[in-house]
C-alpha cells in the first residue's frame, strides 16, 4: 500500500506545471534502496500509470513519470533490477510508440541518459535471455529517417534516434547474453540509418553559414552526432564482425548510386579505415576487391568509384600491416584493366553486339584505366616498403600479355589492338610504381626476370611502349633526383649550373653495370636506331645516357659510354641505313650533347678541348648538328646529309690519344663499339610484342621427331653461297615467316590430345636417346672369359659375377 500511494499520488501534483513532488520521491527512493526487491512493483505501478496518462493524452503527468523512473534507475545501485527495468523498457517502447514528436525524444533521451548510460558496463547478475532489442533498433532507424515537416523538429527526431543507436550498440556490443548486434538483420538497419545522416549532413553543410551560426549549432548537428557514433560501432568490432558492418555500407552505396559522386564514398570509407583496428584493415580491402569484381559489367563510372575507394582505402592500409592482401590488390586491379579495356574495343560487355546490351562509352571506360593506373602506383605502391615494391613490380611485369610466350590474362574479343593496350597500360602502371624507387642495391632490387623482359619490350616497333620502356628505366636508375636536368638537350658550356648530385659508385652498382651494362648500351643504340623514334625518344634517352653516367659510371663504364656515343655518330653517318633526315640529325645531335657532358665530368682539360673545338665548327658551319636546331618544335633540317664530314665530326683516334694520356684504357677506346646482334634482334621488327614468338617453341619445333627422318646433308660452302648468305632475300624471310606462324597456330588451335601426342612422342624420343647413353657409358666391363655362342651361332658378350672370375696366381693373395 506504501507503494502504490507514493507511487500513484503523492509524487503526482495536482497540477502536472509544478513538476515532480521532490520530498515524496527522496522518500520513495530511500524506500526503494531499503527495499529492492519491491522495485519491480513499483516500476509496474508506474508502468500502469504511464499507460493510462499516454492513452487520456496527460503528456504533463507523462513527462513526471519517466522522470519518476529515470531517478529510481540512477540511484538503485543493485544488480538484480531485471523486472523494474523491464517495466521501464515497456514505458519507453509506450513513448517510442506515440506519433507525437516530444514523447518519442523523451523516451530515447530517457533510455539513453538512465539506462544505458547507467547500465552499458554493467553485467546483470540475472541473465535476461528473453530480453530482446530488436524493437528498439527498428524504431531508432524509423527515427533515423525522420521526415517530419517542420526542420528543427525533424533533426531532434534524428537525433534522438542516433542516440538510441548508439546506446543499443553500447549496451549489447559486449554482452553475450543478448542478442548479437553484429548480426545482418541488425546491421542492415543500423549501418544505412547512420549513412543517411551522414549524407543529409553533407547536403545541408554545402550551404556554409555564417560563423556566429555555425558555432553555435555544433552542438546539434546530426552529423558530428552520426559520425561519432558509426566511429564508435567501427571501433568495436572484432574480426568476424568486420564484413557484416562493411557489406551494409556498400550494398547503400549501390542502391543510392553513390559510387559516381566518390566524394561521400571516399568519406565512408576514410572513416572505416581509420576507425577499425589496424590489423583488420584488409579485411576491408579484401571486401572492396571483391565488390569490384561483382560489379565487372556495371558501368564505368561505378567502377570507377570503387577504385577511387580503394585507393584512399589501400592507402590508409598500406602504411599498417596489409599481409597477403598487396599481390591480390593489383591482380584485381590488373584484371578490371583488362576488362575495361576489352569492354572499350568490343563495345559490349559480354564481347555481342546484340539489341539490347548496355552501350560502352569509350571515354568513362578511359577515365576507369586511368584511376585504376593510378591506384596500382601513386596511392598504394609507394607507400609499399622496397622489397614489396621489387614483388610488385615482378608481379606486373610478369602479367604483361605476350602471346606464345607468357599470356598471363586470359585472350578476349579484342584482338590484337586489345593485347597492345593492356601492354601500354600495364607499362604505365609499372612506370607509377616504379616512380621514386630508390635502393641501395639494385642487382638484388632489379633481378634479371624485370630487367631483361623490360629491356626486350624497348625493341618494338610501336614508339609509345619503348617511350615507357624508357620512362621506366630512368626511374629506376634515377636515385638522387637529377633527371628534371637532363630534360631538355642542350649544349651546357659549364655544367656546374645543373647542380648534379654524384655519389662514389658503390660495389654493388659495379656488379650491377658488369652484369646489365652491355644490355643497356646495346638498347639504346637500338632505340637511337629506330624511324618512329621522336623528339621525346631521343631526350628520354639522353637522360638515361645522363643518368648512367652520374649513377652507375667507373672508369670502364664511362669508356664504354664515349664508345657508345661515336658509334651513335658513326650510325648517323652510316649510308647503308635508310634512317630519315630527322633522325640522322637527332642521332648527331645527341651525340654532342652527351659528349659535351661526359667530357666535363671526366674533367680532362684535352677532351674537353676536343668536343668544344667540334661544337664551334658546328655552329658555324652545320647546326643542324646540334640539339639547338634540331630538338625544337620546328627543326631546321637540310634537305639531306649527304657531307658530314671533316672538322665537324668527333675524332675516336683524338679521343683515344688525349684520355689515354689521363690513364684512361686506350685499347678499349681504340675499339669502336658494335652491338652484339643475338635472337633478341628478331623483336626490334615487329609490330607489337604480341606478335612475339617464344624461341623455345621454335628450336622445339625444330627437332619434333616428325623431321627427325629429314637428313640435313653437309652444305658446300662456296662464294656463291656466302654472297647469299649476306643478300637478304625476300622469299626466304616469307617463308620463315609463314612457318613460324604456322608453328604457333598448331600451338594455339589444335586439340589437347594432339600436342599431347607430339610431346609424348618427343618423350619417347629423349628416353631412347637417354637409354642409349647410359648404355654406352655404365655398360659392364667385358667378361674374362672371352664371349660365348648363343644358339644361333653368333658370338655374345658375357658378363661374369666378381666371383666367377678367375685371376691369375700372381693375383691373389
Amino acid at each position: 500500500h506504501f507503494c502504490h500511494s507514493y507511487c500513484t499520488n503523492n509524487i503526482f501534483p495536482e497540477d502536472p506545471e509544478d513538476g515532480l513532488v521532490k520530498a515524496n520521491m527522496e522518500k520513495l527512493t530511500f524506500y526503494a534502496l531499503s527495499a529492492p526487491e519491491k522495485l519491480d512493483r513499483i516500476g509496474a505501478y508506474l508502468s500502469e500509470r504511464l499507460s493510462r496518462d499516454v492513452a487520456r493524452h496527460r503528456y504533463g503527468y507523462v513527462c513526471i513519470a519517466m522522470e519518476a523512473l529515470d531517478q529510481l534507475l540512477m540511484a538503485c545501485h543493485c544488480q538484480s533490477i531485471n523486472l523494474f527495468v523491464e517495466s521501464f523498457l515497456k514505458m519507453v517502447r509506450k513513448l517510442l510508440e506515440s506519433d507525437k514528436p516530444s514523447l518519442q525524444i523523451l523516451g530515447t533521451n530517457s533510455m539513453f541518459y538512465s539506462f544505458f548510460v547507467k547500465f552499458a558496463n554493467i553485467e546483470e547478475d540475472t541473465p535476461s535471455y528473453h530480453r530482446s532489442y530488436d524493437f528498439f533498433v527498428s524504431r531508432f532507424s524509423e527515427m533515423c529517417h525522420s521526415s517530419y515537416e517542420d526542420p528543427d523538429i525533424r533533426t531532434k527526431i534524428r537525433m534522438a534516434g542516433i542516440k538510441g543507436l548508439q546506446g543499443v550498440v553500447r549496451k549489447t556490443v559486449n554482452d553475450e547474453l543478448q542478442a548479437n548486434i553484429w548480426d545482418p538483420q541488425h546491421m542492415d538497419k543500423i549501418v544505412p540509418s547512420l549513412l543517411f545522416n551522414l549524407q543529409s549532413g553533407e547536403r545541408t553543410e554545402s550551404r556554409s553559414p555564417s560563423p556566429l551560426q555555425a558555432s553555435e549549432k555544433e552542438k546539434e548537428s546530426p552529423v558530428d552526432l552520426t559520425e561519432r557514433c558509426f566511429r564508435e560501432l567501427l571501433g568495436r568490432a572484432a574480426y568476424g564482425n568486420i564484413k557484416n558492418a562493411v557489406t551494409p555500407v556498400l550494398m547503400h552505396l549501390d542502391n543510392h548510386s553513390l559510387w559516381e559522386g566518390k566524394t561521400f564514398a571516399v568519406r565512408c570509407f576514410k572513416i572505416i579505415m581509420y576507425s577499425i583496428q589496424s590489423q583488420h584493415s584488409h579485411l576491408v580491402i579484401q571486401q572492396l576487391l571483391g565488390h569490384l569484381d561483382a560489379n565487372s559489367k556495371n558501368s564505368a563510372t561505378v567502377r570507377a568509384g570503387i577504385v577511387e575507394v580503394l585507393l584512399e582505402a589501400a592507402a590508409i592500409a598500406a602504411s599498417g600491416s596489409v599481409g597477403p592482401t598487396v599481390l591480390e590488390v593489383f591482380n584485381t586491379l590488373l584484371r578490371q584493366l583488362r576488362l575495361s579495356v576489352d569492354y572499350e574495343l568490343t563495345g559490349s560487355y559480354d564481347g555481342s553486339t546484340n539489341i539490347g546490351t548496355k552501350i560502352i562509352k569509350a571515354h568513362e571506360e578511359r577515365q576507369l584505366q586511368e584511376a585504376v593506373i593510378r591506384t596500382i602506383g601513386c596511392s598504394f605502391a609507394n607507400t609499399l616498403p622496397t622489397y614489396q615494391r621489387s614483388e610488385v613490380m615482378l608481379f606486373i611485369m610478369g602479367k604483361i600479355p605476350v602471346p606464345g610466350v607468357h599470356p598471363a590474362l586470359p585472350s578476349t574479343g579484342s584482338g590484337p589492338e586489345g593485347t597492345r593496350m593492356i601492354q601500354i597500360m600495364l607499362l604505365k602502371s609499372l612506370v607509377q610504381v616504379t616512380a621514386g624507387f630508390q635502393t641501395t642495391n639494385m642487382l638484388t632490387a632489379l633481378p634479371s626476370s624485370f630487367i631483361e623482359p623490360l629491356l626486350s619490350f624497348s625493341l618494338t616497333e610501336d614508339p609509345e611502349v619503348r617511350l615507357l620502356v624508357l620512362q621506366i628505366l630512368l626511374s629506376l636508375i634515377d636515385r638522387h633526383d637529377n633527371t628534371p636536368k637532363f630534360s631538355n638537350i642542350s649544349i651546357i658550356s659549364d655544367i656546374s649550373v645543373l647542380k648534379l648530385k654524384v655519389d662514389k659508385c658503390s660495389r654493388q652498382d659495379n656488379l650491377f653495370m658488369k652484369k646489365h651494362g652491355q644490355q643497356l648500351y646495346r638498347h639504346i643504340y637500338l632505340g637511337c636506331k629506330e624511324e618512329s623514334s621522336g623528339r621525346q625518344h631521343y631526350e628520354t634517352l639522353f637522360a638515361l645516357l645522363g643518368l648512367l653516367s652520374v649513377e652507375l659510371a667507373n672508369e670502364e663504364v664511362v669508356v664504354d659510354l664515349i664508345r657508345l656515343a661515336l658509334a651513335l655518330q658513326d650510325l648517323a653517318l652510316s649510308t647503308d641505313e635508310a634512317m630519315p633526315v630527322f633522325n640522322r640529325c637527332a642521332v648527331h645531335a645527341l651525340a654532342a650533347a652527351y659528349l659535351n657532358l661526359i667530357c666535363q665530368l671526366t674533367t680532362v682539360p684535352a677532351f674537353c678541348q676536343h668536343i668544344h673545338e667540334v661544337i664551334e665548327v658546328r655552329q658555324k658551319e652545320s647546326p643542324y648538328l646540334l640539339p639547338e636546331d634540331v630538338f625544337i618544335d620546328n627543326p631546321k633540317l637540310p634537305s639531306s646529309l649527304e657531307k658530314v664530314e671533316g672538322d665537324v665530326l668527333f675524332l675516336q683516334s683524338k679521343i683515344t690519344e688525349v684520355l689515354g694520356g689521363s690513364g684512361y684504357n686506350t685499347e678499349r677506346l681504340a675499339t669502336p663499339y658494335i652491338p652484339q646482334y643475338t635472337d633478341e634482334d628478331r623483336l626490334s621488327k615487329r609490330k607489337s610484342i604480341g606478335e612475339t614468338i617464344s624461341l623455345q617453341v621454335e628450336v622445339e619445333s625444330r627437332n619434333s621427331p616428325e623431321k627427325e627422318e629429314v637428313k640435313t646433308k653437309t652444305e658446300e660452302i662456296t662464294f656463291e653461297t656466302l654472297k647469299n648468305a649476306i643478300v637478304d632475300s625476300v622469299g626466304m624471310e616469307e617463308q620463315e615467316r609463314e612457318r613460324r606462324r604456322q608453328v604457333v597456330e598448331k600451338f594455339q588451335k589444335a586439340p589437347f590430345e594432339e600436342i599431347a601426342a607430339h610431346c609424348g612422342a618427343r618423350a619417347t624420343l629423349l628416353q631412347s636417346k637417354l637409354n642409349q647413353i647410359f648404355e654406352i657409358t655404365i655398360r659392364p666391363p667385358p667378361s674374362p672369359s672371352g664371349t660365348i655362342s648363343s644358339g644361333y651361332g653368333q658370338s655374345q658378350s658375357r658378363s661374369v659375377p666378381i666371383y666367377e672370375m678367375k685371376f691369375p696366381d700372381l693375383c691373389v693373395y
